[in-house]
């Protein structure tokens, strides 16, 4: 791996998101709205947010279609955001969040749709083109990821491992597949973790599940977090340990792994930092990230 690695991530199930700011609203009436802005959302995009904010040079790679993919990458590109989208026959889904009036924060999600053997097989070309000693994340869902479709894409990866570094914050499918490969670093949350042993009973704790976790799978290094709970990590089997994230007055919590992702990223595998250094530097800013509205766009902490 080169001194100064590149950063790519894979945003396997993009988000055409719009927000709805209200004075106040109940269900079953008309609702109107006092703001509206719009953002594409997904998990590897708001990590290479945070990297390239961070200053590490990143791109973010998608997937999209229809009219609502088309209108994610025309935003993409009015960003100046670095990126490389693998057009699909399927529309990139939907996203609403509705903010104020008194309640919570709330955000509804369109259905999953898997992208075409077309689009997977161009980003596992593209994958296999790239030069070597880059650090690739998987980032988030992977809509179809068990059919045979995938298999070009499960075979790119195999060969990134040879000559590159993968990491991850996946669920459901690809996480129980990535965590079979000798991955780098994999970052999930508490509830992502006790998915992958439905053997252990349910009072069994992060800290046991990790230490399982470690000895079951070759992933290299895990963190585990819990909202606004202790973060968990290991490396190299050693004893799971845990920092505690700085007390914030929550606004939004959307975006915070991501950001905390990105930040371990970045110290870890550009800046050289051990492991636990890692972590603590990165918690500051996903405590940061939960007290304001956006993503990747607060005030340095």
């Amino acid at each position: 791996m080169s001194a100064s690695p590149h950063f790519l991530t894979l945003t396997g199930n993009l988000l055409c998101e719009r927000t709805l700011d209200f004075a106040g609203w109940s269900p079953g009436k008309t609702q109107r709205a006092t703001g509206e802005s719009f953002q594409v959302g997904g998990k590897g995009i708001n990590v290479s947010k945070m990297l390239h904010r961070l200053g590490a040079p990143t791109a973010a790679w998608c997937f999209t279609g229809g009219a609502t993919g088309t209108e994610c990458d025309a935003w993409l590109h009015r960003q100046g955001f670095a990126h490389r989208a693998f057009a699909s026959r399927h529309a990139t889904r939907i996203g609403l969040v509705v903010r104020g009036g008194g309640h919570p924060e709330t955000t509804f999600l369109g259905p999953d749709a898997p992208h075409d053997t077309a689009a997977v097989r161009a980003c596992a070309d593209a994958l296999e083109a790239q030069p070597a000693g880059q650090v690739l994340a998987i980032c988030g869902s992977i809509p179809g990821w068990v059919s045979p479709d995938f298999e070009p894409l499960r075979d790119a990866l195999r060969r990134w491992l040879q000559r590159g570094v993968l990491a991850a914050d996946s669920y459901g499918p690809p996480l129980a597949w990535l965590v079979a490969q000798p991955l780098a670093l994999v970052k999930i949350n508490a509830a992502e973790l006790r998915t992958l042993f439905p053997d252990y009973p349910p009072s069994a704790g992060t800290p046991a599940l990790l230490a399982a976790a470690t000895r079951r799978w070759p992933v290299q290094r895990w963190i585990v977090t819990d909202g606004a709970g202790p973060v968990w990590y290991c490396e190299g089997g050693v004893q799971p340990a845990s920092l505690q994230p700085p007390a914030v007055r929550e606004v939004s919590a959307t975006g915070s792994g991501d950001v905390l992702f990105a930040c371990v990223l970045d110290a870890f595998f550009r800046r050289g930092l051990a492991m636990r250094d890692a972590v603590s530097r990165a918690l500051p800013y996903a405590a940061a990230n939960a007290a304001d509205p956006g993503i990747a766009e607060f005030p340095d902490p």
